[in-house]
């Protein structure tokens, strides 16, 4: 079966630090050793400790780590993804408010 996807409003916010975007912050080093993703475009963030952590997104599938120029869709129902700068406004189009 084919099925078109339902046109959805949602707020699309370009992510930076400090807005509070972000569910969490894994340490830069769990997420090497864990072997989660791959790291060479995350945002990493320098702690005044020393410790540099990466932001993350909640979602049913589980963390969703935040890469450098990625966007934070928020759905009306609260749920939470991340679109990168190259796919995002072929999935989302600006409207009117």
């Amino acid at each position: 079966m084919k099925c078109k996807r339902v046109g959805l409003i949602a707020d699309v916010v370009k992510y930076e630090e400090g807005m509070g975007l972000e569910d969490g912050f894994e340490l830069m080093t769990d997420v090497i050793t864990k072997g989660w993703i791959v790291a060479d475009s995350l945002i990493q963030i320098k702690r005044d400790n020393g410790t540099i952590v990466c932001p993350y997104i909640v979602h049913r599938r589980g963390h969703t780590f935040i890469n450098e120029g990625d966007y934070i869709i928020t759905d009306a129902d609260g749920t939470k993804h991340v679109c990168g700068e190259d796919k995002i406004f072929q999935r989302y189009q600006p409207v009117e408010e």
